[in-house]
């Protein structure tokens, strides 16, 4: 029995900041050997970023990781970290002559693409890989193997597979390293790892997090250590990127599944184990075929040291909701940052959904960079102006009202008798006067405006084009109706166990919804009942069910008709929307691709 002291680097790395992801990858280094780590491991694609989708397809952007990965080995040894072992993700491409003739061969039986990008193997055939960084070099490498193509994943466009497991021997411990999704196949880099005598299953990640997955990470890292033979470490890295969000969560598991430690949700953390070890005696002359074994540092990690144990840590995990307000959170402020914004903006309705974005906007950005705007119009409620009011003094964000009627009026006059507006197109004239008017704030002080519409909505096609649609991000995109009323409880309900003043009026939560473009309107004059829109949605948009299926379900063909036909016609209205956060399994954008242009309508499926 011997005792690896591991360090999992769960850090928030940005898209195409090398530089800055190299320095983060040299600070969380050093935090780690003071801790006496043996090894310090970082996230799938760490230098680069990750997803970055086409940026793998340029050969200036390949080559600048390869550099990267060559310099930061060079750096860590001068920092004095030259002799800790550290595995990093990277970006790199096919080198060696035998992978050469195994991408050509490939592409011969058509499965492959060619070096002018026409079947199959990117052009330039980048690999997603890890690296094991040594005193001053890059000692070993290792291409990610199943490239998964599915959801919002498109892998099979971008890297050319790897064939060979990794494993490294440090500390006198033969560490496999691996990547992502060949932790999920069966088979494939763990069935090795197992034949290899591997005494720890590294696994590096970028996976997103959605909703409803229960804990079936943790259940198959148990699976996959119970199969290896052998404890495995499961590194996730943590952010938003666009739409996507990474939530974290490392966790390490025993040989035979129990859970060793677990590291924190949608934050940063360093994640220290001891990590006790069978020697399984891997004999690096009789290795089974397709196994790489390279010899990092042979002394054991513990000979000649004395050093106190660390404590097993299992960071506390969030509820259900709290993880989708999280999530909300994290990308939101991720986006913002990343992109330069200083400050947000958002129309004030007094409804449930702007009062939820600006709570949401407030707690990752702090009030100070919110500004909630009240437009009014001659249709807006006294209740309306008074809760978002009621908002603005709770959360504390700047807070200005802009009447928007002496704007719709002057517009309207200015038609004369050249045009006779519809009662559709006042009433989006109203939304559009909005819009425009918050885009004007942008253009003039630099916010980003946040559109404030749901998934609900998104899904029937009710939201304003260039109206209440409007916004460089929408972080209610992927959040049902009902979901938004159980979001804003559950903050005010934090906010009341904590001794604070909840910041959502619990007028703007129990009022009947409505768009107040005419007068005495509500969402349901023309939808039905949220609870059974969001269901019926469900099955349609999440679970792909035709119109049998949902009959089947129980739902009533009047409904079904009328909800199907809503969605299949805003497809267009929803490819011009901002993005926003993906807490679905099948969110609109990368997770649903439907053509606009068709003329199939699923009421002809009876």
């Amino acid at each position: 029995m011997t005792q690896l002291r591991l360090a999992l680097a769960q850090v928030n790395a940005t898209v195409g900041d090398l530089p800055g992801n190299a320095a983060l990858v040299r600070e969380r280094a050093a935090s780690a050997a003071a801790a006496g780590a043996d090894l310090v491991a970082f996230p799938e694609m760490v230098l680069t970023g990750y997803p970055v989708e086409d940026l793998s397809l340029r050969s200036s952007f390949v080559e600048a990781s390869r550099a990267c990965v060559q310099q930061l080995a060079r750096d860590l040894a001068a920092d004095g970290l030259g002799e800790t072992p550290v595995v990093v993700g990277y970006l790199d491409r096919v080198t060696d002559v035998e992978s050469q003739l195994d991408v050509e061969a490939a592409a011969r039986a058509g499965s492959g693409r060619d070096e002018r990008g026409v079947v199959g193997v990117p052009k330039g055939m980048p690999q997603n890989c890890a690296a094991v960084l040594h005193r001053g070099l890059v000692v070993a490498r290792y291409a990610k193997h199943h490239l998964p193509n599915y959801g919002v994943f498109d892998e099979f466009r971008f890297f050319v597979p790897g064939r060979d497991l990794l494993v490294a021997r440090i500390g006198g411990v033969d560490v496999a390293v691996v990547i992502c999704e060949d932790l999920w196949q069966d088979g494939g880099p763990v069935e090795r790892a197992r034949e290899a005598g591997a005494e720890l299953l590294l696994v590096v990640n970028g996976s997103p997090w959605e909703r409803d997955k229960d804990d079936t990470r943790l259940e198959l890292a148990q699976r996959r250590a119970r199969e290896a033979g052998c404890p495995l470490a499961w590194l996730n890295l943590v952010g938003g990127q666009d739409d996507l969000v990474f939530d974290g969560d490392s966790l390490v598991v025993a040989a035979d599944g129990e859970l060793l430690a677990r590291g924190a949700q949608f934050a940063e953390d360093l994640l220290v184990v001891d990590v006790d070890l069978a020697q399984n005696g891997l004999d690096p002359q009789a290795l089974p075929a397709g196994v790489q074994h390279v010899v990092v540092s042979d002394r054991p990690a513990t000979a000649g040291r004395e050093r106190p144990a660390v404590e097993a840590v299992e960071r506390e995990r969030l509820d259900e909701v709290g993880e989708v307000w999280a999530a909300l959170q994290l990308g939101l402020g991720d986006y913002v940052r990343k992109n330069g914004f200083r400050r947000v903006a958002l129309g004030l309705s007094g409804g449930i959904d702007s009062a939820l974005v600006a709570a949401i906007a407030v707690d990752a950005l702090g009030p100070q960079a919110v500004t909630g705007i009240s437009l009014p119009s001659s249709y807006s409620s006294e209740h309306s102006r008074s809760d978002a009011d009621d908002l603005a003094a709770r959360t504390g964000l700047d807070y200005r009202t802009i009447p928007i009627a002496p704007m719709v009026d002057a517009f309207t006059a200015g038609l004369g008798d050249a045009m006779t507006l519809s009662p559709v197109a006042e009433e989006n004239l109203q939304a559009r006067v909005r819009g425009t008017t918050l885009m004007a704030l942008s253009n003039s002080e630099g916010h980003l405006v946040l559109a404030t519409s749901n998934k609900s909505e998104l899904s029937v096609g009710y939201s304003t084009l260039y109206g209440d649609s409007v916004g460089g991000y929408a972080p209610l995109k992927d959040v049902p109706k009902m979901l938004v009323w159980e979001l804003a409880r559950w903050r005010n309900a934090q906010a009341v166990a904590r001794g604070e003043v909840p910041p959502i009026p619990e007028n703007s939560i129990s009022k009947v919804p409505s768009a107040e473009l005419r007068p005495g309107q509500t969402d349901q004059d023309s939808l039905p009942p949220y609870e059974v829109l969001d269901d019926v949605l469900e099955h349609y948009v999440v679970g792909a069910q035709g119109r049998s299926e949902l009959l089947e379900a129980g739902f009533e063909a009047e409904v079904v008709d009328e909800v199907v036909g809503l969605v299949d016609r805003a497809e267009w209205k929803r490819r011009q929307f901002a993005p926003g956060v993906k807490i679905s399994s099948v969110a609109f954008g990368r997770d649903r691709r439907l053509p606009i242009t068709t003329h199939w309508r699923e009421q002809q499926s009876r």
